[in-house]
């Protein structure tokens, strides 16, 4: 975990923006290739570069496109985030999919080397999650709580553990908006997968584990409800409701009700109408943001409506 650390303490000073500057000093400043190949819209066949974090709700989106489109294959690639956007630099992969935009210096820098610069937006929002095992005492926390699991100070007997072993958009989540820019603790551990993370938690009786809510979110997920056999999720003090503990549930998500909440983006690295552009227009079509909304995520280029209810006991 002190790896992990390191490589956040090194984030947080701009490593993305000093990675893109220099390999831009390699390269002279003079690349005037063109990112493209042999498809284009609806066919060919490209590799992307996915957060980890979003695997079962990335392979639902790339399953239904590639029936839609039966001439096009997406090749993902599961990463941690920092990875991902290293790609941005690697000519074998087309499109990045990751919990945060491009910054200025960033689309300066990639503008440069690329020669155009790298689209990018917003396509869903999401949540960090948190599981205890099936026999632990606590399942309530407040914001303080996780603080200080994060930290080393929390006074309860558990154990956290995050995504991965690396970079990943869950570990930077927690450092900057958590944790404010302090480290992690060192008794926060690191399952290498999301996957490894709900194992770990249904092994350990003292583990909570945190990970993206498109893992354990989908009740009508058959893969995800034999998840929730093995382990609880955790309900966190509403933002708004002091003394409310609300779960990661699609209308938490929504009105942000529930604290721990972020983005989903994209980035393509294609300048003409190729197999990247074209995957990206389904995501942000009707078919490809409800997907993302039967996967209990909230997707952003469609209305979502939140309808009060009550039940009527007889």
């Amino acid at each position: 975990m002190n790896s992990i650390n390191y490589i956040y303490t090194m984030l947080r000073a701009g490593i993305y923006a000093m990675m893109l500057l220099v390999l831009v000093s390699c390269n002279g400043g003079t690349n005037t290739r063109t990112i493209s190949g042999n498809d284009d819209l609806k066919s060919g066949t490209i590799h992307i570069s996915v957060d980890e974090s979003f695997k079962p709700i990335m392979d639902a989106q790339i399953r239904v496109f590639m029936s839609q489109f039966p001439e096009a294959t997406i090749i993902p690639h599961y990463k941690a985030e920092a990875d991902c956007l290293r790609d941005l630099l690697n000519d074998s992969i087309r499109l990045v999919i990751v919990t945060r935009g491009l910054s200025e210096q960033e689309v300066k820098s990639l503008k440069d080397t690329l020669r155009f610069a790298p689209p990018w937006g917003k396509i869903a929002t999401d949540a960090i999650s948190v599981i205890v095992n099936n026999k632990s005492e606590d399942s309530l926390f407040t914001m303080g709580d996780i603080r200080s699991l994060m930290n080393g100070t929390s006074g309860y007997k558990l154990n956290p553990v995050l995504d991965g072993n690396a970079a990943t958009s869950t570990v930077r989540f927690m450092i900057d908006s958590v944790l404010k820019g302090q480290p992690l603790s060192a008794e926060v551990t690191a399952a290498k997968t999301s996957q490894g993370v709900i194992d770990y938690v249904a092994q350990n009786e003292h583990a909570i584990g945190f990970l993206g809510v498109s893992w354990i979110g989908n009740p009508e997920d058959k893969q995800q409800l034999a998840f929730l056999s093995k382990v609880r999720v955790a309900s966190i003090e509403a933002r708004d409701d002091p003394g409310k503990f609300i779960k990661p549930y699609q209308a938490n998500i929504a009105t942000k009700r529930y604290p721990m909440v972020r983005g989903l983006y994209y980035i393509v690295k294609e300048n003409y109408s190729g197999l990247g552009r074209g995957f990206t227009n389904f995501l942000k079509s009707e078919k490809g943001q409800l997907i993302f909304q039967r996967a209990y995520l909230v997707p952003s280029n469609m209305q979502f409506t939140i309808r009060s209810a009550q039940i009527k006991e007889e």
